[in-house]
C-alpha cells in the first residue's frame, strides 16, 4: 500500500502548552490564535490540538510519544498534510529532527510570522523590513550539525589547506547581504527622522494606534478618517504604517498613524527589522492602545503591547497621554458593556494617563459606539497646550491670513476696519512662529469666555 501524497497547502497546528506557563493566557485561546496564523497565509487547517508539555525535551521539544502520535495522525490522513506548524520556538536540532520524525515541512512560531510578513509586505520599505528579518532568522539557523554545511572547499596551492566549510562561506554571505540590508533601512530612518522634523515644525500633532494584531486599529482608523484602509477579521492584516489627516469636532487637524500590529512572542527579528516604522510610535504626541476587550486573552494581551512599547523606548511614567480603546465591546453582553463603559469612565477622572494608568475609553469601531467620546478625549489631550487669540490682520497681507489657516486651528474670522479678525487656538511654539514672521499683525489672549466656548 503506498503512503499518501504530502499536501503543503493543508496543515495541522499544534500548540505544546508548556506546565506553568503564562497563567494569563487560556491554552484554546492560545490554539485558536495559531490556527489564525495558519489562516493568514491561506493555508488548509486540517487539525489543530494542544500537546501539554510537562517537560522541555533538547532534541524534539515535545515527548516521544507524542511525536510518534502526531506522526501516525499525518499517515492517516488522505491527502497527507505537508506541514506542521508547532506554536513555540524550536531550535534548529529541534525543527531537524521533527521534519525527520515526520517527512513534513515544520514552521515554528517564528517561522510563521514571517512567512505572513513576507506575503503581506506591500511598500518598498516594508519588503527590505521582511527580507533583513529572514535573513537574521536563517543565519540563526547556521548550526554545524547540518550535514550539508559541512563540506569543505579545498585551497588553492600546496599549502592550501583543506579550505573554509560551506558554513563559513554561507555564514559570510548572509552577513554581507543583512549589512546591505541595514545601510537601505539607515536611509529609510533617516528619511522619516526628517518627515517627522518637518510635521514637527507643522502645528498638526500626531497621534498613533497601537495594539495587539487583530484588535481592531485598522477599523477603527477607517472610522475616524472615513478611509478604505484595508481591514479584516485577520491576524496582522496592516503591515505598512498608514497616516491619514482628520479633523476634528474642535477644527483642530491630527495625523492619525496606523501601525503594524504586536502579538505574543514577537520574533526579536522583526522587532530589529521594523524599528524605522515603529519609531512613528516614539514621536506621537499621543498613543491610542486599541485592545479587544471581548478577546479571553485581552489583559495578556496588553501586556505584550506594553513589552513591545517599552522595548522601543515608550517609558511607562512619561508625559506623553496614553489611551486605552477598548474595542469590541458590540461582541459583549449588555451587562458586561455597562460595566466596562463605568469602570472607563471612571479613569477618565484620575487616570495619569500612562501605560501602566491609561485613559480609558469603551468602543466599538464597527458600529461606532464610544467612537465619538474617543474624538472628544484625543481633541482634549492635543489641545491642552492651545490657547485661543484674537489676531487682527491687514486685509493685504494674505500671507499671514494664509500661514494662520494652514498652521493653526481657525475658530472664527470677522471684518473689522481694513482688516480680518481671526480667532485662532495656538501653542505657544506657534504663537511666537507667527509673531516673528509677521510683526505688523496684532495678537492678544482671547476673553475667557470666548476661551470656554472654544
Amino acid at each position: 500500500m503506498t503512503a499518501p501524497v504530502s499536501d503543503l497547502s493543508k496543515a495541522i497546528v499544534i500548540h505544546p502548552a508548556l506546565t506553568g506557563a503564562d497563567s494569563l493566557r487560556h491554552v484554546d485561546a492560545r490554539l485558536e490564535e495559531a490556527v489564525g496564523l495558519a489562516a493568514a497565509i491561506d493555508l488548509d487547517v486540517v487539525h489543530a490540538a494542544s500537546a501539554p508539555v510537562h517537560r522541555l525535551r533538547p532534541s524534539t521539544y515535545l515527548g516521544q510519544g507524542k511525536v510518534d502520535e502526531i506522526g501516525a495522525l499525518l499517515d492517516s490522513l488522505d491527502p497527507r498534510p505537508g506541514l506542521v506548524i508547532v506554536d513555540c520556538s524550536l531550535s534548529p536540532v529541534q525543527h531537524r529532527n521533527l521534519e525527520k520524525a515526520w517527512d513534513a515541512k515544520v514552521l515554528d512560531r517564528t517561522a510563521l510570522i514571517l512567512e505572513i510578513f513576507g506575503e503581506r509586505a506591500q511598500t518598498s520599505e516594508g519588503r527590505l523590513q521582511v527580507e533583513l528579518a529572514h535573513l537574521s532568522f536563517q543565519r540563526s539557523r547556521l548550526v554545524r550539525s547540518w550535514t550539508h554545511l559541512e563540506r569543505q572547499r579545498g585551497g588553492k596551492g600546496f599549502l592550501g589547506g583543506p579550505g573554509e566549510r560551506q558554513i563559513e562561506s554561507d555564514r559570510r554571505d548572509l552577513a554581507v547581504k543583512i549589512d546591505r540590508l541595514k545601510e537601505k533601512l539607515e536611509q529609510v530612518r533617516r528619511t522619516r527622522t526628517l518627515q517627522r522634523a518637518k510635521r514637527k515644525r507643522a502645528p498638526h500633532p500626531v497621534v498613533a494606534l497601537v495594539g495587539y494584531t487583530n484588535a481592531g486599529k485598522s477599523t477603527l482608523f477607517n472610522r475616524l478618517t472615513r478611509s478604505d484602509v484595508m481591514a479584516k477579521d485577520l491576524l496582522f492584516a496592516t503591515l505598512d504604517p498608514t497616516m491619514r489627516a482628520v479633523d476634528l469636532s474642535s477644527g483642530q487637524r491630527i495625523i492619525l498613524s496606523d501601525t503594524v500590529g504586536f502579538i505574543s512572542d514577537l520574533p526579536t527579528h522583526l522587532v530589529a527589522a521594523f524599528r524605522a516604522t515603529l519609531e512613528e510610535v516614539l514621536e506621537a504626541d499621543v498613543i491610542v492602545h486599541v485592545r479587544d476587550a471581548s478577546h479571553a486573552d485581552t489583559e495578556a494581551q496588553r501586556l505584550d503591547v506594553i513589552k513591545v512599547l517599552e522595548a522601543l523606548g515608550v517609558e511607562g511614567d512619561e508625559d506623553r497621554p496614553i489611551i486605552e480603546a477598548l474595542n469590541k465591546i458590540d461582541q459583549l453582553d449588555e451587562d458586561e458593556r455597562g460595566a466596562l463603559r463605568a469602570t472607563a469612565r471612571l479613569t477618565q477622572e484620575r487616570a495619569a494617563m500612562t501605560l501602566s494608568e491609561p485613559l480609558r475609553v469603551a468602543i466599538s469601531a464597527v458600529t461606532g459606539e464610544g467612537v465619538e467620546e474617543l474624538e472628544m478625549l484625543i481633541d482634549r489631550l492635543v489641545t491642552a497646550e492651545r490657547e485661543v487669540f484674537l489676531i487682527d490682520v491687514p486685509s493685504a497681507d494674505g500671507a499671514a491670513h494664509a500661514w494662520l489657516h494652514a498652521q493653526s486651528d481657525v475658530l472664527s474670522e470677522e471684518e473689522i476696519g481694513e482688516g480680518r479678525r481671526i480667532t485662532a487656538r495656538l501653542t505657544e511654539k506657534s504663537r511666537g512662529q507667527f509673531q516673528k514672521a509677521f510683526p505688523q499683525a496684532r495678537l492678544a489672549p482671547a476673553p475667557a469666555e470666548l476661551r470656554r466656548r472654544a
